[in-house]
């Protein structure tokens, strides 16, 4: 490491004002300070005061996201060897390999189509290049499915990365979840790849299913009254998104994302009560003829996107309410708005992003109602003297 710092004090002159490539300062910085600590201060006051930085807090969330990435990696092999009716001749290996094959390619895209646009909107504006795109352009692959085409995962990076983030001003300054708008881009764009029994597995032109495969989601099977068993969904070898399936994975990582503080237990487990909250109402006032309406209000948080949406979707910091008791309106609204719309919309079963997006175009709205009457509760407790 010593050797490699060495090179970097050697080679930053030639990258600061005056130097050869000063015009990729913004370039050389990113990558100094993914790999070291800057030893900068701030310019002016601050008011926060950690030794974590951005770039370290978007690496714990990432790591947080591996264990639903290796079960998604599996899961889109297992559902491609139950399609092709192979599941019996195949090892553990094998099956974890053949999605490996299928959902690299698509972290691949995300990445490099994100952070070109990252890197080339600093160049142009002469800032740092933001850390924010570490967390997004791993959730951006996650929430798509196995079968999505390259070129769609890329068109859709782009917008959620220029039209979510850049236009704003970058990473602190969206108030859309970038890896949402992606899949809400995708969603209303060319919404036969992404619903449907084809979209949920990886598979080759040349091969067909096997006679009496279903790739449909526990959601979409819900909606046509067949409930997936509650322990199929909380282990997550279902059809779905690549990172969504599994609670059990979702749940080690909101383990991390809690015990590290990175996200907040607040929002989180309000998301939770809200979701439980409007599908036991629903289970008691619900019309009989509304299949989503009698599912049980369990199967509702490990159905579709929503335990993943909870954790690591409605925590983001940037886009969800920052005051503490907003913290617990907004992640309520969250679960409770997911149940309603996937209960009385049946073209829309996965109501988890379009609850989140909902909530974050109205986060800053409840944040100023609680410092409005935080300011009105000071305002009484002050004695005027004549």
């Amino acid at each position: 490491m010593n050797a490699l710092r060495n090179f970097l004090d050697n080679v930053k002159p030639k990258f600061q004002e005056g130097g050869k490539f000063a015009k990729f300062r913004s370039t050389f910085g990113a990558f100094e300070t993914f790999l070291f600590t800057p030893n900068e201060t701030n310019k002016c006051g601050v008011h926060v005061r950690d030794a974590v930085d951005l770039k370290r807090t978007m690496i714990v969330v990432v790591l947080a996201l591996v264990p639903a990435l290796l079960f998604g990696m599996y899961n889109t092999g297992y559902q491609h060897f139950r399609m092709t009716g192979e599941l019996a001749d195949v090892t553990f290996w094998q099956i974890f390999f053949k999605g490996f094959l299928a959902v690299l390619p698509i972290i691949v895209v995300s990445y490099v189509v994100g952070l070109a646009i990252e890197f080339a909107s600093a160049q142009m504006r002469g800032h740092e290049v933001n850390e924010g795109f570490l967390v997004s352009g791993m959730l951006i692959p996650l929430v798509m499915p196995a079968d999505v085409p390259l070129w769609m995962v890329g068109v859709a990076t782009a917008f959620a990365v220029i039209f979510g983030k850049e236009v704003y001003g970058g990473t602190g300054m969206n108030f859309w979840n970038p890896a949402l708008l992606a899949r809400v881009f995708l969603f209303f764009a060319y919404p036969t790849k992404m619903s449907g029994e084809t979209a949920w597995y990886y598979n080759y032109s040349s091969e067909v299913a096997v006679d009496g495969f279903s790739g449909a989601t526990p959601l979409a099977q819900a909606n046509a009254g067949h409930y997936t068993d509650f322990c199929d969904a909380f282990f997550g070898l279902i059809p779905g998104s690549i990172g969504e399936t599994s609670a059990v994975a979702i749940l080690i990582g909101a383990f991390i994302l809690l015990y590290t503080g990175v996200a907040s237990w607040k929002t989180m487990i309000s998301v939770f009560v809200g979701g439980i909250a409007m599908g036991w109402l629903f289970n008691q006032i619900g019309s009989a003829d509304n299949a989503m309406a009698q599912l049980p209000w369990y199967n509702h948080l490990v159905y579709g996107g929503f335990c993943f949406g909870a954790v690591f979707m409605a925590t983001d910091p940037v886009t969800s309410a920052r005051t503490e008791g907003g913290k617990f309106i907004y992640g309520f609204l969250i679960g409770a708005m997911a149940i309603v719309i996937r209960v009385l919309n049946p073209g829309f079963p996965e109501g988890m992003m379009l609850a989140i997006l909902l909530m974050n175009t109205f986060a800053p709205l409840i944040d100023h109602f609680f410092v409005q009457a935080n300011i009105n509760r000071r305002k009484k407790r002050v004695t005027i003297k004549a």
